[in-house]
């Protein structure tokens, strides 16, 4: 999303009347970055001329003592974790912002307090979630006494004290589904991944309503609930669903890395895969298009996301009173080898 002034115009159209990038042109009106003296001539004349109006609040605060975003994250590195990371740098980067990270291995309530006060008293004067830490968060004590913004990304649902930027989950797997079923198979487990997520309830929702819609029972045994979103837990459900005496023709993943733990089994058992076995991942990391065959999955648009969410924090800096909202992004499915037509029986 570009930040638009009170007239409409984008930095973006600014870069693109001068001839430069989007960065140069922040960096020049917020006195950042090392721009020649004939680049600042041309930003500030291309401002001019499309009427454009810096954010005077957004440069006061990139100037001033409160120019940190803490970040919380597992300490699990992924390709969802670092798409996370270039979308808050991206924005932080924008404002002459620090962003400071902190990881945490537990998903306790207590363990999250813990970490988001470590955080404020190293000096973050606003908070960035990903999921687990937003769902422990979210009605804390701690809150209030925290004292800054919260925004969290990839939730499942909104919440009432963090400011939320997400997809409609549940929408997502109900059409993912809808094109595994469309493809012809009938039996079709599903692996959701870690209860504690909100988006595991929700995708879950989905999955379950595309079965009923299409006349199917939901089978408890074709569903498996623990583990993480990680390669191994993808690795352990296949290998608890294909040795099942009638396996499913299809695997349903809330992640992509759950996919590819998937994957990795049923090649191990010699399957050939997607004739054998159909599979889908969730979220469309670069892992989802690199691995053979390249999964079909839902599209959320995670680096965007976190920049947006960036945004949100940035903008409640130095007030004090900030509403939170919750912003649905839009989803895509992304078509390709993974799914496999079943014939009719």
């Amino acid at each position: 999303m570009a930040r638009r002034n009170e007239n409409g115009v984008t930095i973006r159209a600014v870069a693109q009347r001068a001839g430069v990038s989007a960065m140069t042109v922040s960096n020049v009106i917020n006195g950042a970055g090392r721009a020649s003296a004939a680049t600042v001539a041309t930003v500030r004349a291309a401002i001019a001329e499309l009427g454009y109006i810096p954010n005077l609040a957004a440069r006061r605060l990139a100037k001033s003592r409160a120019t940190t975003v803490g970040l919380l994250y597992s300490d699990r590195r992924t390709p969802f974790l670092d798409a996370v990371l270039v979308g808050a740098l991206r924005a932080t980067n924008a404002h002459g912002l620090q962003l400071i990270l902190r990881d945490g291995e537990g998903v306790s309530r207590e363990e999250a307090e813990r970490i988001a006060q470590d955080l404020v008293r190293s000096g973050a004067d606003a908070l960035l979630l990903i999921p687990p830490f937003a769902e422990q968060l979210s009605g804390s004590d701690v809150l209030p006494a925290l004292g800054v913004p919260l925004a969290a990304i990839a939730t499942g649902t909104a919440m009432p004290d963090v400011t939320t930027v997400r997809i409609d989950n549940r929408a997502a797997m109900l059409s993912l589904t809808r094109e595994v079923l469309a493809a012809g198979h009938r039996r079709i487990a599903y692996v959701a991944g870690p209860e504690h997520y909100s988006v595991v309830g929700a995708r879950l929702e989905g999955f379950v309503a595309a079965l009923r819609e299409a006349g199917l029972p939901e089978e408890p045994d074709l569903i498996v609930r623990h583990g993480e979103f990680d390669y191994e837990t993808g690795k352990a459900a296949a290998q608890q669903l294909l040795s099942r005496p009638a396996p499913p023709t299809a695997i349903i993943c809330s992640s992509d890395d759950l996919a590819a733990g998937v994957v990795a089994e049923a090649n191990r058992l010699g399957l050939q895969l997607p004739a054998d076995l159909t599979v889908t991942g969730f979220d469309d990391t670069i892992l989802a298009s690199r691995i053979w065959p390249p999964l079909t999955v839902v599209r959320q648009p995670v680096e965007d996301m976190a920049f947006r969410a960036a945004q949100c924090l940035i903008a409640a800096l130095g007030k004090t009173e900030t509403g939170v909202s919750d912003e649905i992004f839009d989803h895509a499915i992304m078509t390709r080898k993974s799914i496999a037509q079943r014939p009719a029986p």
